[in-house]
């Protein structure tokens, strides 16, 4: 008898520490107020900034659309605070914002010394070098004692310190805070060279005032897997945002979209079935409505159609999936089971 009350106590005290571990206190913050605060770059044609209407637009622009699907089931719940990169970490750690949408690259020192918590890849990306045609420059390896124009506090910069240093050849870097006076910078002729993520080097070009005098150089010289990010403390807010990104990867797969969704919902497949709520248990698993994942495709759309949407090949920048394909096709998009 003695030994069934252990037991019966034993049970008790777990369940009370998984629900304290799933009191939210940043999700319910997000709550409270009735939306949610990102972060986003504010000036990276195709993954975050306004439109000529005002309109945020970018593939960094629907993961916070999507998060705010998920949690409200209205992908319009978002407030965006443009950051530089200097000033992105801090605004997080703050509470200034709820969670990071703004091309950061997850790395050890940002997950442990920082505090944060990056979540699944949104853009699996790397480093390369932007020049003028006009350069003559076929490779970076024929940049010794280039200008190079780039952000500080970044791996970029450390990045392009490494690259100069292993290949023994000299810089002169010119190091600007903003995103979009440092395009500015480059366009005027100032700096030889513009190095950044290759996804941001193609968005600069294109809002370029001559996309065609340019050149992407071929190396790329780092990874830099982007990925949304929040604070440590709080699980499930970080449970959330991570599934939400993993939805629309998930969505794909199923061959779930935008247009096809309310078909769907009909489907005898198990694992559409659970995925779009159907079957219920993930949204109570995560504290949302069981329509989540559903809310996210209907309004934002699965990850190839916000890919294609905001830099794929019929957009201004025109970039392949390559690596960002699902991994049935060759890629790194891959979501573990939604069960």
């Amino acid at each position: 008898m003695e030994i069934r009350k252990v037991l019966a106590l034993a049970v008790v005290f777990s369940l009370f520490a998984v629900g304290f571990a799933y009191a939210g206190k940043d999700l319910d913050a997000v709550r409270e107020k009735g939306f949610i605060q990102a972060g986003v770059n504010g000036g990276v044609f195709g993954f975050g900034m306004p439109d000529e209407k005002g309109v945020w637009r970018g593939l960094d622009v629907d993961t916070a659309r999507a998060i705010a699907a998920a949690v409200f089931g209205d992908a319009d719940k978002v407030k965006y605070t443009p950051l530089t990169a200097q000033q992105r970490f801090t605004a997080l750690q703050s509470g200034e914002i709820d969670v990071l949408t703004r091309n950061a690259t997850r790395t050890l020192s940002r997950e442990t010394s920082l505090g944060l918590n990056f979540v699944q890849v949104n853009y699996y990306d790397g480093q390369g070098f932007l020049v003028p045609k006009k350069l003559g420059v076929k490779s970076a390896k024929e940049l010794s004692g280039a200008t190079v124009c780039v952000l500080p506090g970044t791996t970029t910069e450390q990045n392009a310190a490494d690259f100069f240093r292993k290949n023994k050849m000299e810089w002169k870097p010119v190091v600007i805070e903003s995103t979009t006076e440092l395009a500015k910078t480059f366009f005027a002729g100032r700096c030889d060279v513009l190095t950044s993520d290759a996804s941001q080097l193609a968005g600069t070009r294109a809002v370029s005032p001559n996309p065609k005098d340019y050149i992407i150089l071929p190396e790329i010289i780092s990874k830099e897997p982007l990925a949304p990010c929040v604070r440590h403390g709080d699980d499930q807010w970080r449970d959330i945002v991570d599934f939400s990104v993993l939805a629309m990867i998930e969505a794909e797969e199923l061959g779930i979209t935008s247009k096809n969704v309310d078909e769907m919902l009909k489907s005898t497949d198990p694992a559409i079935q659970r995925f779009l709520g159907v079957t219920e248990g993930n949204g109570k698993a995560l504290g949302l409505d069981e329509k989540w994942a559903y809310n996210i495709v209907k309004q934002v759309g699965n990850y190839g159609e916000v890919f294609e949407r905001n830099v794929g090949v019929n957009t201004t920048l025109g970039l392949e999936r390559g690596l960002n394909a699902l991994w049935t096709n060759g890629g790194l998009m891959y979501s573990p089971p939604f069960k």
